[in-house]
């Protein structure tokens, strides 16, 4: 699913317009992204939790060469699902 049929599902289930369905969700998403900024993390029950990591410097290798390179340390994105969640995936 992209982000069009998204808005379409949206807009069905919830009988606002298609752009007030757009409008919530880029306001979702939007929110998401200033507060994984701030390295805070957002917890939804039940259908689960986006949070941020980080990740050490570390030795890699050049898969062509098999040189070595350094990756430098970063912050990344996590999600773990929820119970409800998972329960639906299995």
């Amino acid at each position: 699913m992209n982000k069009a049929q998204l808005i379409d599902s949206i807009s069905k289930k919830t009988e606002l317009t298609k752009a007030d369905a757009k409008k919530a969700l880029d306001a979702f998403i939007e929110t998401t992204n200033e507060t994984l900024k701030k390295r805070d993390k957002i917890s939804l029950v039940g259908f689960g939790t986006f949070s941020t990591a980080e990740r050490k410097a570390r030795i890699g290798r050049n898969p062509q060469t098999g040189a070595e390179i350094k990756i430098p340390k970063k912050t990344v994105v996590k999600f773990k699902p929820g119970s409800e969640l998972a329960g639906f995936v299995n």
